[in-house]
């Protein structure tokens, strides 16, 4: 992406905002300097809006018909994947595409080519355990529950019930769907007490028709015997001219074909049941079957009445039923367990090759740990899971350098509003790093995220903002109202002049915002163009600033007082010549020893007036320093010269010896008009105007926030106030 082009129109108060921004030429940080309320949130909030793939609008004026383009040199709308917004605290913000930092492709492709095929496998099982269960859903569950287990624990259940398989004995049970037994309303019950006490007498009575039974004993019941006539019929055998011997009242029986042995069988399962006495403990239980899903237990329970004296423990016979259907799928379970046994020496091989790599994540954690100054470090947990499961990573915060990790919750409660936003730069730094390692072009719109935070790790950002402009993918917008931060960030981030064609300042007209070219002399050092460029009215005024403040740090009182009589009105203001100044412009800057000003005679306060007109004349918005100083100070000169004269008490303004502007307001307020427009003119003047004018490389934010526009205004009220009082001076 060379160029990201934007249009906007009614987006959070933005009414209207259109910019190209050129990241050809080695610009590939763009800064925005914008002074409070103009417009930086909304900007920062279109921007997430269309990352997001939301509409913006106008939360003030919600019907107004909101525009917002974001498109590329060639008119493509510009993915909005591409965008993100780096806000400038967000808690509840976790990157989504973290688990990518995890990944080593060569061992995630072998781990997971033996994975799926144990799952492949284990798949198959479950969906013949549904079958074989008539279960839909929760099958894993119910069956993990019925052994003790949670369903995560599935593999190792059944690696737990084949390790001893020979201890769960097939009950024959694989018949009996899972819910005609275990529906909710079919246990509730036979959990009832009255029902239960029905199937104790059944079970009383059926154990003593058993143990009197032709060929039936207690451990050898009808549904055993049907058992074992199946499975010698089905393996051949009667085929192989074998017989069956049984034992039938005392005496021995033999049977050589399966149809005798079936008959002998029947045969004594009917005297079992046609027990009159059993019969009727069966027809109280019937009577307890009256609704639909209890009549298809009823149903059950009368082709099946071996299975009542079962109902008097209910868990034993849901693993019957469980351990029935294993075996009507032994094959399939064999296979689960071979594969999945074959397969952990391989996985377990893969697993440590995953511990000994040091992957992107770690990189990150390095990264927080090592820059940011904060009371706790960051380990990864489960970092093989992450790396090769697809599990979320898991942060742990040790505090202090305390052997224990803390939750994060905890964390958020101990630590500082600073040390909760450097928390939050740390999912921001998995996002960015993430984006780098999937190769995302992508744009940033940082907003303000140094605001509040310490200077150490203001510092630790701007570097790491460094590190993200190298990167060739990745494209950065800054904006901040700070513009100390605007300044350090460029001269860290932009080596070279070149690129401070990168740098704007917002500034809202009354039909748009524009973003204005910031000069590089105010970003680098306004006061040395100032300083060489004397000859010029606006920067010979402007330097005035900077030399009364040196005059007063280096003990130059004469000095200090006689340029303190170009920012405000005193007796002698208006006598004050461009030789005057020269003169203390060569004391004061040791390197002007040679300097030579054109019109020597010529007063400051001239320049000062004269200089202000040409501006007011100019009207442009132009971002241009030493014209709104030099429009301050005229402000400031004409509504002290009015206070003055409407005053009208040389007594008072001699005792004005400090902050003579807000003073000779305080004793204008006594005798003005309430309401009356030279008040309302004259507090503008005390809100607008600095009362103690002075630049230096940190300072000089307050004038530059000062809108042209306002100011041009105020300059405009000012002397019509005074022109009123037809004086000759302006």
């Amino acid at each position: 992406m060379e160029k990201m082009i934007i249009k906007f129109g009614n987006c959070y108060g933005i009414n209207q905002l259109e910019h190209v921004f050129d990241f050809t030429n080695n610009k590939s940080t763009q800064l925005i300097y914008s002074p409070n309320g103009i417009m930086k949130t909304s900007l920062a909030n279109t921007f997430d809006d269309f990352s997001k793939g939301v509409e913006s609008s106008d939360r003030m004026n919600p019907t107004l018909e909101t525009r917002r383009e974001i498109i590329d040199q060639t008119g493509t709308q510009i993915d909005t994947e591409s965008i993100f917004v780096i806000k400038p605290y967000e808690k509840s913000f976790k990157s989504k595409t973290v688990s990518t930092l995890l990944v080593n492709d060569d061992l995630k492709q072998e781990y997971e080519k033996v994975s799926e095929k144990i799952n492949s496998q284990i798949d198959q099982l479950v969906n013949n355990l549904n079958r074989s269960a008539g279960l839909r859903k929760d099958t894993v569950k119910k069956f993990c529950n019925a052994f003790g287990n949670n369903e995560k624990d599935f593999i190792k259940t059944l690696l737990e019930i084949h390790s001893k398989f020979d201890k769960y004995p097939n009950s024959g049970f694989e018949k009996i769907k899972y819910n005609s037994v275990f529906d909710s309303k079919v246990t509730t019950l036979i959990l009832n007490s009255e029902f239960q006490t029905h199937i104790e007498a059944y079970i009383e009575k059926y154990d003593e028709l058993v143990s009197v039974s032709s060929i039936f004993q207690k451990d050898f019941n009808h549904f055993n015997a049907i058992t074992i006539h199946k499975q010698l019929k089905d393996n051949g055998y009667f085929n192989a001219n074998h017989s069956v011997m049984l034992n039938v009242k005392g005496e021995k029986v033999e049977k050589d074909n399966p149809v005798e042995l079936l008959d002998e069988i029947n045969k004594a399962k009917e005297e079992l049941f046609e027990d009159m006495q059993l019969k009727d403990i069966f027809e109280k239980i019937d009577k307890k079957l009256t609704t639909a899903q209890l009549r298809e237990f009823r149903d059950l329970l009368l082709d099946n009445q071996f299975i009542i004296p079962e109902l008097k423990d209910l868990p034993n016979l849901e693993i019957k039923l469980w351990v029935s259907y294993l075996h009507e799928n032994i094959d399939q379970f064999n296979i689960v367990v071979k594969d999945y046994l074959a397969g952990q020496e391989i996985l377990m091989q893969v697993l440590e090759k995953a511990r000994e790599e040091r992957t992107e994540w770690e990189k990150v954690i390095d990264i927080f740990n090592s820059r940011f100054y904060v009371p706790y470090n960051l380990e990864i947990e489960n970092r093989e899971d992450a790396m090769l499961k697809e599990e979320a990573p898991s942060i742990k915060y040790y505090f202090n350098n305390q052997s224990e990790s803390v939750e994060e919750d905890l964390l958020w409660q101990v630590l500082s509003q600073g040390e909760r936003r450097t928390l939050y730069l740390l999912n921001i730094i998995f996002e960015i790093e993430s984006r780098k390692n999937q190769g995302i072009e992508t744009v940033f719109i940082v907003d303000d995220i140094a605001d509040s935070f310490d200077y150490k790790n203001k510092y630790a950002i701007i570097e790491y903002l460094k590190d993200i402009s190298n990167t060739e993918i990745f494209k950065l917008i800054i904006l901040t109202h700070n513009f100390d931060f605007l300044r350090t960030v460029q001269d860290r981030i932009s080596n070279g002049r070149s690129r401070y064609e990168a740098s704007f300042m917002a500034i809202k007209e009354e039909e748009a915002i524009v973003l204005e070219r910031l000069s590089y002399k105010y970003i680098s050092n306004p006061f040395n163009d100032w300083k060489t460029n004397l000859t010029e009215g606006s920067k010979l005024i402007a330097s005035v600033t900077f030399a009364r403040n040196l005059a007063e740090y280096t003990g130059d009182s004469d000095s200090f007082n006689k340029l303190t009589s170009i920012l405000h009105l005193k007796n002698k203001t208006k006598d004050i010549t461009v030789g005057d100044i020269e003169s203390i412009y060569k004391d004061i800057f040791k390197d002007l020893a040679d300097l030579d000003l054109p019109d020597k005679e010529k007063t400051i306060y001239d320049i000062i007036m004269s200089v202000s007109r040409e501006i007011i004349a100019g009207a442009t918005q132009e971002v241009n320093l030493e014209n709104k100083v030099v429009l301050s100070i005229a402000i400031r000169l004409l509504a002290e010269e009015y206070m003055i004269y409407k005053i009208n008490d040389e007594e008072i303004i001699k005792r004005i010896n400090k902050n003579q502007t807000g003073m000779l307001f305080k004793e204008y307020k006594k005798i003005a008009t309430v309401g009356s427009e030279s008040l309302i003119v004259l507090e503008r003047v005390n809100i607008m105007t600095p009362e103690n004018i002075h630049l230096n490389s940190f300072m000089f934010e307050p004038i530059l926030d000062l809108s042209n526009h306002h100011l041009s205004k105020l300059y405009s009220d000012v002397t019509l106030l005074v022109e009123s009082l037809e004086l000759s001076t302006v």
